[in-house]
């Protein structure tokens, strides 16, 4: 199998580990996929969560277990900030709309992250302000 690409959005904090944790939040909320009344500290202790994630996937950012630093290439899983330098790439004013973020997707211009892997990154509303943050990675099966 090749992976699944995914994206999604999830609330805005200017802190980009405490809203990726309650972007987990939430989406457990929706579906626990089968593992019931647990965190994600306890699903990721997990060898059945583990099996879960690592043949099929969520296909949403509960597929890892813990987000690193924008200038971190370790293999997954995990969770990326963009850089600026990245973001610029394909927003050169560095303060991406959802419209930017989802062609800039859509036109390659910004890739999808190698399996297990995702990135993300904070969307504006078209007065700068931030609103969302963009979430896309690929499933590890």
């Amino acid at each position: 199998m090749g992976g699944n690409a995914w994206t999604d959005t999830g609330p805005y904090q200017p802190d980009l580990a405490a809203a990726f944790r309650r972007a987990q939040e939430e989406e457990l909320a929706k579906d626990d996929h089968g593992f019931p009344g647990r965190t994600m500290e306890e699903l990721w202790r997990d060898p059945e969560w583990h099996e879960y994630v690592f043949t099929g996937g969520t296909g949403t950012v509960l597929d890892f277990p813990a987000m690193i630093e924008a200038t971190e290439t370790d293999d997954g899983p995990y969770l990326r900030p963009l850089t600026d330098g990245e973001i610029r790439t394909w927003a050169p004013h560095g303060r991406p709309t959802m419209a930017e973020w989802d062609d800039a997707l859509d036109s390659e211009r910004l890739g999808f992250p190698d399996r297990a892997q995702g990135n993300c990154t904070v969307l504006y509303d078209a007065d700068g302000r931030p609103t969302r943050i963009g979430y896309w990675g690929v499933t590890a099966d």
